[in-house]
């Protein structure tokens, strides 16, 4: 069994302060974002149902480009507007951004300000 780093608890502690206050509905989902070393992952999440509405993330097609670092910046802006072009076809117009505990800058950052870019309002 392995320790779990403070960075970790940290953070896991943000979110879940967070997540107090944070809810998603089917008219506005929360957009969940998740970021690994080498991938980053977003979710609309509808939380009345506990039902997943949409998924993009650098693992996906149309995303991932072969041969490409999936860990940067721009990467993170192609999540972002790949996950508000599957929500707008859904009619999904208005989200509430989860952050999951991670600080609002560099990745987490590019891909909000992506998907506020392509046409999510949050």
């Amino acid at each position: 069994m392995g320790k779990t780093s403070q960075k970790t608890i940290t953070r896991l502690k943000r979110q879940v302060r967070v997540r107090k206050k944070v809810t998603g509905t089917a008219e506005r989902p929360r957009l969940n974002v998740f970021r690994s070393a080498n991938h980053i992952y977003a979710q609309l999440i509808d939380d009345v149902q506990g039902v997943t509405l949409a998924a993009a993330s650098t693992c996906t097609e149309g995303v991932a480009q072969s041969g490409v670092h999936t860990g940067n910046k721009s990467s993170a802006a192609a999540v972002g507007a790949a996950i508000a072009k599957v929500a707008l076809q859904k009619d999904i117009r208005t989200v509430v951004f989860d952050r999951n505990g991670f600080l609002y800058h560099g990745r987490i950052q590019a891909l909000a300000d992506a998907a506020r870019e392509a046409g999510l309002e949050f």
